[in-house]
């Protein structure tokens, strides 16, 4: 069978998203080249997108019409999500995720670093829920799921006793780290960076020093700007301190937190985000994509790179009058513009 693929088109290639007229050639998964051509077809090709936080069993509360704050809807154990997802079953649970899913993969998202609650029924609930399809989750448990997912996802050191036996123990069996920070306030990010995290969330209300410990130490930073809005912790283009974290050389990732509140669809997100926060489309573009180095390999385009990249074809809407495509992928596409996925969950 032959498994070679030429994609051609505008491509916005490596970690500069530098849009080029290219043929891509894929090889049992793998772009074997890159090639300049003078006369490309009207395609945008754009590496895979990746949804940096996610609590996908949310799905199943889904807009259920509840007002709160950040305590009474989210906080463990007593939290409105929590009640509800108790009462849920399992097949509810892996059906509602699937959805999530599927939508997430028909908007270019091709992985998503979801924390994962119910223990390990709830990682093999996700991981049922993704089986046989062409996506790539990277799960952070809790309640013992942990040990059998790829890392432990903590809430606010403020809400979870014994937490230094469980960061210890997730060590030692060799997981990756992920808490909760600052989405409240700036108040439980030191004790958070005291345990060298692999991955911060939310830093909403994080300072200048905070920030520079997170540069230093390269620990990335997922931010859900909507969600943020959302959950009443920030009404300002301040919080989070989106250009601060950026000009600090800070490694920002995107993603878009509950399902119940937001949904995972990281278009909206970026558009909302370059808005909002008065960012550089590119910057924006590449914290949808920089999050899939939690995966192990990162979507951005190179030679040599697993195939991870969507194409949107611009000629049937309003996009085919553009005169700057990433800014027009950040602020303007949707869905129906998606013309192909090129998922590789792993090199053949």
């Amino acid at each position: 069978m032959n498994l070679t693929q030429i994609l051609s088109g505008l491509a916005l290639t490596g970690e500069e998203l530098a849009l080029l007229p290219v043929d891509i050639v894929i090889d049992k998964g793998r772009i074997t080249a890159i090639e300049e051509r003078t006369r490309a077809p009207p395609v945008w090709i754009c590496p895979a997108l990746f949804n940096a936080h996610t609590h996908l069993a949310d799905t199943i509360a889904t807009d259920c019409g509840s007002t709160g704050n950040l305590e009474s809807l989210v906080t463990p154990p007593a939290g409105l999500k929590h009640r509800l997802l108790a009462t849920a079953s399992n097949e509810e649970l892996v059906a509602g995720m699937r959805a999530s899913v599927t939508g997430m993969i028909r908007s270019g998202i091709f992985g998503c670093a979801d924390f994962r609650e119910g223990g390990i029924n709830g990682v093999n609930a996700l991981r049922e829920a993704t089986a046989g399809i062409r996506f790539q989750p990277v799960i952070f448990g809790r309640e013992g799921g942990e040990m059998i997912a790829d890392g432990l996802g903590v809430s606010s050191t403020r809400d979870v006793p014994g937490v230094e036996r469980q960061v210890k123990d997730a060590r030692k069996a060799g997981k990756r780290i992920a808490f909760h920070a600052g989405e409240r306030d700036s108040g439980d990010v030191d004790a958070a960076l005291s345990f060298e995290p692999d991955l911060l969330i939310h830093m909403t209300h994080a300072t200048k020093k905070q920030l520079r410990v997170c540069a230093e130490q390269e620990i990335p930073i997922a931010v859900c700007p909507r969600s943020n809005w959302v959950m009443g912790v920030t009404a300002s283009a301040r919080y989070p301190p989106l250009k601060m974290m950026l000009e600090r050389g800070c490694t920002v990732m995107l993603g878009t937190d509950n399902v119940m509140f937001v949904p995972p669809d990281m278009f909206s997100e970026m558009a909302f985000t370059s808005i909002i926060y008065k960012l550089d489309p590119k910057a924006v573009l590449r914290s949808a994509v920089a999050g899939s180095r939690l995966t192990g390999s990162s979507f951005f385009i190179h030679k040599g790179a697993r195939a991870a990249l969507f194409t949107l074809d611009p000629c049937h809407s309003a996009l085919a009058f553009s005169h700057d495509p990433i800014t027009s992928i950040v602020k303007r596409a949707q869905i129906g513009a998606i013309g192909n996925n090129v998922f590789n969950l792993k090199i053949q």
